[in-house]
């Protein structure tokens, strides 16, 4: 099996795919960074991109869309949301499918480089 991420619009077609909804958001959030909750509260789900990195971090967004919490997946579990209650990570639970909707390639990620070697594994150099 293939390793899927999806960064953004990738995050979102993830969602869909699965037979989640989009909502558009009043507020666009175009080259902005702000703070996420890294791990699902209310679930206890953690997120293999997140190993090693701290409860909450800062991160780049640019969009306009978000996966809704309206009809989202079984098949998917939210491993993160920003301070809105926003989906900004998601997982398949049995397969190796991931989404985020920030930015991890974003200078406005300073922990992107950390994720992205996490998805790739301990292979990494």
């Amino acid at each position: 099996t293939k390793s899927i991420l999806g960064v953004c619009l990738g995050h979102q077609a993830i969602g869909e795919a699965f037979g989640g909804k989009l909502v558009n958001l009043e507020t666009v959030y175009h080259g902005v960074a702000t703070e996420i909750q890294v791990g699902s509260q209310e679930s206890g789900v953690w997120s293999p991109l997140f190993k090693g990195l701290p409860d909450k971090i800062e991160v780049g967004r640019y969009h306009s869309w978000i996966v809704s919490d309206e009809r989202f997946p079984d098949e998917l579990e939210v491993t993160s949301r920003d301070e809105n209650g926003y989906i900004m990570a998601l997982q398949h639970k049995t397969f190796d499918v991931q989404g985020v909707q920030f930015h991890p390639e974003s200078v406005l990620t300073p922990d992107g480089e950390k994720i992205l070697r996490n998805w790739l594994g301990p292979q990494t150099p």
